[in-house]
């Protein structure tokens, strides 16, 4: 298992004035609750994946100023599917993609 590029996406993703907040597996979360990133078997490309209740408009246009900052590392952020989070107990969620 080869390790994943959070380094470069942090760096990308704080080029583009955002944050994350968490990562765990494959997935990484931002300090907003709008999208969440996933990555790929291709260390140059991240799958973004957008929450179901986010403001589409808004999404649209930080997931386009990631598309632009992550092109000058050499990295490419594609559109995924919408996703759900969905509580769990009191400190568990559970994520749920559309498919």
């Amino acid at each position: 298992m080869s390790l994943k590029p959070l380094g470069m996406v942090k760096t990308i993703v704080e080029a583009a004035g955002m944050g994350i907040s968490y990562a765990y597996d494959d997935l990484v979360f931002l300090e907003h609750n709008s999208f969440l990133f996933q990555f790929t078997d291709n260390d140059h490309e991240v799958t973004v994946h957008v929450n179901n209740e986010a403001d589409e408009a808004t999404v649209h246009g930080d997931i386009e100023r990631l598309q632009e900052v992550a092109r000058n590392f050499a990295m490419q952020f594609t559109r995924g599917t919408h996703y759900t989070l969905v509580p769990e107990g009191e400190e568990a969620i559970r994520i749920e993609f559309s498919v």
